[in-house]
């Protein structure tokens, strides 16, 4: 059944091709010619066809065109004017440049302060201030808190320093040199307070150092404290340069 459909189409397929191709003509089959002499043929009457042409536009010339007009004539520029004569500044006034110093030197300054020194340190400052206007600058006496420090020593000779000094890097210790009453001997620790140094002491015990103890390196010792309490800018970049605030930063007064 299948090669008997498989038949049928191919004989339908080239059928339609032997029609479509005119291979049929002779037979009267075949599709309508579309060629150019069968179009000839259909033609009904065309030696009738005239061809004419249009007509040309209203008026033969072309208008001529309009002559640009002429650009206006630039105005006249205004003649310059004389500026106007202006007030004199307040500053011309005479005496007014003084009036200005006197107004500046009376803006008040900037409370500053510097300190804690100690008894030497402030003689250095009343000689370095001593041709200030009264009442610029003070000194405030207080107190230098003693420091306590964490402290191996007195050692025999420099040999045993340098043996401890090997065990505390061992032992992963920080150390420094005393000062030179306590020498020679090491540092492991300064502090404000005899608690914190015993507090230091126990911390340090923890690391296996065994023959530290705590002792005050420096007692509690009066001070100084420099303020100025209306410094104006002037006056602050003096004492800046000068070695008497050995090396103490101004600061805003607390």
């Amino acid at each position: 059944m299948l090669r008997l459909v498989v038949l049928v189409l191919l004989l339908a397929n080239a059928g339609y091709y032997a029609w479509s191709a005119g291979l049929l003509r002779s037979l009267d089959l075949g599709p309508e010619s579309v060629s150019e002499p069968q179009r000839l043929r259909e033609q009904i009457a065309p030696e009738r066809l005239q061809l004419t042409p249009l007509p040309p536009p209203t008026g033969t010339g072309t208008a001529p065109e309009p002559a640009p007009s002429p650009a206006p004539a630039p105005e006249p520029a205004a003649p310059p004017q004389a500026p106007p004569a202006s007030s004199p500044a307040p500053d011309a006034a005479p005496g007014a440049s003084a009036q200005r110093d006197s107004a500046a030197a009376a803006q008040p300054g900037t409370c500053l302060q510097a300190g804690v020194f100690d008894a030497r340190q402030a003689e250095a400052l009343r000689t370095a201030l001593a041709d200030w206007p009264a009442g610029s600058w003070q000194l405030e006496d207080t107190t230098i808190a003693g420091r306590w420090m964490v402290y191996m020593g007195r050692f025999p000779d420099e040999d045993i320093v340098a043996r401890k000094r090997a065990e505390l890097r061992t032992l992963k210790v920080a150390y420094d040199r005393p000062s030179a009453a306590l020498e020679p001997g090491l540092s492991l620790g300064r502090f404000s307070s005899e608690e914190a140094a015993r507090r230091g002491l126990a911390q340090l015990a923890t690391q296996g150092v065994r023959t530290a103890r705590v002792v005050q390196e420096r007692a509690d010792a009066p001070g100084h404290i420099l303020r100025l309490p209306a410094a104006t800018p002037a006056q602050r970049a003096r004492l800046e340069r000068d070695a008497a605030l050995s090396g103490r930063t101004l600061r805003p007064c607390g």
